[in-house]
């Protein structure tokens, strides 16, 4: 089961809280959305993304960024205490 989470942020912090996110491990999928609720990019991440395969999201976020005011970024999350439940 996956929980969603969403963030209001401005252009330029984008791409730092995508990386932060990134960083957290337990992100399934990163949504970019406009202030009006229009989807601009929608990134998948697998287990085991690393490295040179994640500087093409990370230049399409950068690209994104630079044009868009104001964004909402909603996060699918891995619910870990499920899935540890489910394992005993």
């Amino acid at each position: 089961m996956a929980t969603k989470e969403s963030f209001n942020i401005n252009g330029e912090n984008l791409l730092k809280k995508v990386k932060e996110l990134i960083a957290e491990g337990n992100v399934t999928k990163i949504i970019i959305t406009d202030k009006s609720g229009r989807e601009l990019a929608t990134f998948p991440l697998t287990v085991g993304v690393v490295g040179a395969l994640l500087l093409p999201m990370l230049a399409a976020v950068g690209a994104i960024a630079a044009l868009i005011g104001e964004c909402t970024i909603t996060v699918e999350r891995e619910d870990t205490e499920n899935t540890e439940k489910e394992s005993e």
